[in-house]
């Protein structure tokens, strides 16, 4: 064993570098600066977003069999240049076309690559605490907005979006290369010292066994849990892509004000990760799932009902603490039911479950909000009957699973 790793220090240099790839939750503060820079419709501009998130699962599932054959450091690096160099190309984009390839490929392809070294690594170095170090290294990528929404808002202000994704492009690709330079990888089976792996007699979750992704698709769970995962990053991607949007139509926001309303977002969801992650350690997966879910569900009634910017603040701060908790159960859940050995690959594929959010998600506001003259309410709406729908099916796959731990007992009683 290598007596010289230190998996704090590669934890936050792991949340340092999401903080980076995090930005692109930033993305409605640039929409509205996108559209009057170019004459875009909102529709055109958030496809850019859209085509973003859609396409995670792949550079997820390359980044993660990079992961599983030891190169999450060539992950990061790659997918972190990847990154930054879209986005600076993504400033210099003046047709629609350009902006999807620039934002909404490279710059996707390259975040996941990096999104996948780092947390497929950190899970790998954490099996004790699975939970809370998923939690605070998910909490950098949702965090990215924290510090991306006010700068971006600034650059925008004072010299055009176009020079705003140029030079955070560049800052990003520095900040990232850096610490990924100082990345150690988990080695193969990595055990902290003085902890022994718990029992696995007495559940189902295959910890002690790892599947590969061809085997993983087959099992009825895996689409459970991708569904679920949908669910529950549905809401966050539609208020992530539009709240600054949702900020100025609805409760007359300014721009500069809404970027703060951004920020709160964002700090809600980076928070939301390291708690519900260390909640979901000590109640139970499941049990953490169907609290997010009902949380969901309250907090997009009251963004739907309130006129005041109070009850969008409360608004922004439960779906923000839920998507980020969403975030941060979803890979612990991936390693207990799958295993560790193919945890890069399994985690990508699962992904397809927030590939549909992303793709979903701002497609629904964007469409009913141009048919709404700006009003996002009866988008609310359909995430809130989802996210209803999620805790019923949160419900149903607790009790299969206790139903499927009680007929393995039985078995090995008789």
């Amino acid at each position: 064993m290598d007596l010289t790793l230190n998996r704090w220090r590669i934890l936050i240099l792991s949340t340092l570098i999401n903080l980076c790839v995090g930005a692109i939750y930033a993305f409605s503060v640039f929409a509205g600066p996108l559209q009057e820079a170019h004459g875009w419709s909102r529709a055109v501009v958030m496809m850019a977003f859209t085509i973003n998130g859609a396409i995670s699962p792949i550079p997820m599932i390359l980044g993660g069999k990079l992961v599983d054959r030891g190169g999450a450091k060539l992950a990061i690096l790659l997918g972190g240049s990847m990154f930054g160099i879209g986005f600076f190309l993504t400033g210099l984009s003046n047709t629609p076309w350009m902006l999807y390839l620039s934002y909404g490929v490279l710059t996707g392809l390259g975040q996941g690559i990096a999104y996948s070294g780092t947390i497929g690594n950190t899970i790998k170095l954490f099996p004790d605490k699975k939970g809370l170090a998923a939690g605070i290294v998910t909490a950098g990528y949702g965090g990215g907005t924290i510090i991306a929404a006010p700068i971006a808002g600034y650059l925008i202000q004072s010299s055009g979006v176009a020079s705003a994704f140029n030079t955070m492009g560049v800052v990003y690709l520095i900040i990232i290369i850096g610490c990924g330079l100082f990345i150690k990888v988990a080695p193969a089976g990595y055990q902290p010292v003085g902890w022994t792996p718990p029992s696995t007699i007495h559940n189902t979750s295959n910890s002690g066994q790892s599947l590969r992704w061809t085997e993983m698709v087959r099992q009825p769970k895996f689409y459970i849990i991708a569904v679920l995962f949908m669910i529950g990053a549905l809401s966050g991607m539609m208020v992530a892509s539009n709240a600054s949007a949702i900020g100025q139509s609805m409760f007359s926001l300014t721009a500069v004000a809404a970027a703060y309303y951004v920020s709160l977002y964002s700090l809600s969801n980076c928070l939301g990760r390291v708690f519900w992650g260390a909640v979901s350690d000590r109640l139970g997966r499941y049990n953490a799932l169907i609290c997010i879910y009902g949380v969901i569900a309250a907090m997009l009634l009251l963004i739907a009902l309130t006129t005041s910017t109070v009850g969008f603040a409360v608004a922004l701060i439960g779906i923000g603490l839920c998507f980020g908790g969403t975030m941060g159960v979803f890979p612990s859940l991936v390693a207990e039911k799958f295993g560790m050995k193919y945890y890069g690959i399994n985690y990508g594929v699962t992904f397809i479950g927030y590939s549909m959010a992303a793709f979903f998600g701002p497609r629904i506001a964007a469409q009913v909000a141009d048919a709404h003259n700006g009003d996002f309410t009866q988008a609310f709406y359909i995430a809130l009957a989802i996210s209803l729908f999620g805790i019923l099916l949160a419900l149903f796959f607790k009790w299969y699973e206790n139903r499927n731990r009680t007929v393995t007992l039985k078995n090995k009683a008789a």
